[in-house]
Formats: structure tokens, sequence, C-alpha cells
């Protein structure tokens, strides 16, 4: 009914989590960009496909598994290996892949899990992701250091049921490291909206993911990044209503932006002076 893709890398303590909660589907393709841990061997024992790739982009890696992955059915679900499908995700994928639906894909809200916590305001809940979709419709562009899909919007739907992301499972550290090195596509892809002309409009526009890729567009040509990250996130977005987890995390975006806009400043000089960074 529903073909499955996770992509892994070192994820040996997170896999099993992620298997137990899509054991639905019959056709779970694991896609390894080099795990040194017990990842591919977690993932064989449990009766899941594995394919190698070396990691180039989140982008192109999901193209591949669509494009070469041998997937047996017409829906597809994809996941990393820190995201687990809550029953509530399940029942509604199921519905969709078993009814008729002239929408070929669908985004999907996560709730974003920080010391044992849902950060229902700093988590930006509901931050939607293009996940679902026909195996012949759905497929991705790179953006930042992640992806988006490559469907017009009005060809996607939208699922109100979340999965949930435990994006800090593997500590603060990681997630730190991992921040840190999205910084240089985040930067690349800031500069490039800045070449973009404004459109207002497109602020007030009806589609909530139009709203959100505007003012993003516009946060990139801002002074005082960082602050004003922490801000929207801590006081706009209510994130000191999620205790603790909501201001480590808001402060942890604000260090993010940091690391951002560092980037984009060794970029501009590079360019400046001639050089390729």
């Amino acid at each position: 009914m529903i073909s499955v893709v996770i992509l892994t890398k070192n994820e040996a303590a997170n896999l099993p989590r992620c298997l137990d909660s899509v054991s639905f589907s019959d056709d779970v393709l694991v896609l390894d960009s080099g795990s040194t841990d017990e990842t591919c061997a977690i993932a064989q024992a449990r009766g899941a496909r594995v394919m190698t790739r070396p990691f180039d982009s989140f982008g192109r890696q999901r193209n591949y598994a669509m494009e070469s992955g041998q997937l047996r059915h017409d829906w597809v679900l994809h996941l990393d290996a820190d995201e687990v499908v809550t029953p509530e995700l399940q029942a509604e994928l199921r519905r969709i892949a078993t009814t008729a639906t002239t929408l070929p894909v669908f985004r999907i809200p996560s709730r974003m899990i920080l010391m044992g916590r849902w950060l229902r305001h700093a988590g930006m809940y509901p931050a939607y992701q293009v996940r679902f979709g026909r195996r012949d419709a759905l497929r991705f562009i790179d953006h930042g250091h992640g992806q988006r899909e490559a469907l017009p919007p009005e060809q996607v739907g939208t699922i109100d049921a979340p999965f949930d992301h435990y994006n800090f499972s593997k500590g603060v550290d990681d997630w730190y490291a991992r921040h840190r090195r999205y910084a240089s596509a985040e930067a690349e892809q800031a500069l490039a909206e800045r070449r973009e002309p404004l459109r207002p409009a497109q602020l007030l526009s009806a589609n909530g993911t139009e709203r959100r890729r505007a003012l993003k567009r516009l946060g990139n040509r801002l002074p005082f990044r960082p602050q004003l990250r922490f801000a929207y996130t801590y006081l706009l977005r209510g994130g000191f209503l999620d205790g603790i987890a909501g201001l480590r995390y808001a402060s942890m975006l604000a260090t993010y932006q940091g690391y951002i806009d560092a980037r984009m400043r060794e970029l501009l000089d590079a360019q400046r002076g001639g050089k390729v960074a």
C-alpha cells in the first residue's frame, strides 16, 4: 500500500524507533550514506532493504530513492531516521492511499521534541514539509541545506496529523556540529534570495507556504538577524510558553543564525575580492 524511504548515516540509536513506527509498511528502503555503526545491520535484521549512496544533498538522496529504489507501491513516505510516524499520521496516510485523490503530493507537519517536550511554539508548529506522494510525481529540489517539493503549491495537499522529530536525540553538541555544516548552504541560499525582488503581496498571500517563504526572503535582508531570530522564536512565536526547552531552542536558533551570517560575510568578502570561498 505504502512504501517508506528512510535516509540514514550512523543512526543505530534512532533507527529502531523509526522502523517501529512504519511497521505497517511491507516495503521499507533504508538509503544509507556511509554508516560506520550498526545502522545497516539493524535495518536488514528488521526486514528493510538497504541501499548505499554517498551523500551530496537531501534532495538528490530522496530523488535517487524514488528513481532507483525499486519501490513497490504507488504511494511513498519519506522520513529521516530521527522521525517517528504517529498513529494519527499512519491512519491519514492509509486513508489517502486507498481513496481517490487528484492531488499527487502532500505536506506533513512535524512536532519537534526537545528535553522530552513537544516544542509547540518555539518549534514553529506546524512547520510543513512535503514528504508523502505518488511515486511518479514526488520529486525534490535542493533548497538551503534541505529540500523542497518540485511541484507548484496548487498541486500540494496538506495532512493535519504530524510526525514527531527527535532532532536532538544525539545530543546538543551533535546538533551544533550539524548546523555548522548546514550554515554554508543556508548562506548561499540567503544570498541568492537577496538578489530576487521582494514581492510584498506575497506576505499577505492566502497560501501559508508562500507567506512563510516571503517572510524568510524579507528576513534575509534585515540586520541583527541572530537577535531577531531569538525574539521571533521566543517572544512572537510564544517560545516562552515551552518553558526551559523553549528558551534553549530559541538560543540555539540564534546561534545557528550567527553561523549563517558569518558564512554570508565570508562569501561576500570572497566575491568582492574576486575569490571563490
